[in-house]
């Protein structure tokens, strides 16, 4: 129960900084980064979190039944923008793997340049 109400706190605490600040940042998100911060710095215990996520993972399936039932209601808004969706979809999939991509070649590349430059130094 205590696990649950941490997690329930911090959900609170972000939605309300959430709505302070305008909304730009989802409430939730806020809340997950509150969280994570409160267990790295110790100040909740992960033992204390553990029994209700776990909870809450077993139980997730049964959170996306209304999103599924939203889809099927609106079926034919979906149809009629399927093209759009199966485009933009694919793009964005495209982009984002371009981008990991890049990303990952700079670091390794930075992270090789550095060992190489130590190791130059050390000998």
């Amino acid at each position: 129960m205590t696990g649950l109400f941490f997690i329930l706190f911090f959900w609170l605490v972000g939605n309300a900084l959430s709505l302070l600040t305008g909304g730009y940042v989802s409430g939730n998100i806020i809340g997950m980064i509150l969280l994570f911060a409160a267990l790295c710095l110790r100040w909740v215990k992960a033992e204390t979190i553990r029994p209700a996520a776990k909870f809450l993972l077993g139980a997730m399936a049964l959170f996306f039944v209304p999103y599924g039932v939203g889809l099927m209601d609106s079926y034919r808004v979906i149809l009629e923008n399927l093209w759009a969706i199966l485009v933009s979809g694919i793009v964005s999939t495209i982009l984002v793997l371009l981008v990991a991509g890049k990303t990952f070649q700079s670091l390794n590349r930075r992270a090789r340049l550095r060992h190489i430059k130590q190791h130059r130094h050390d000998a």
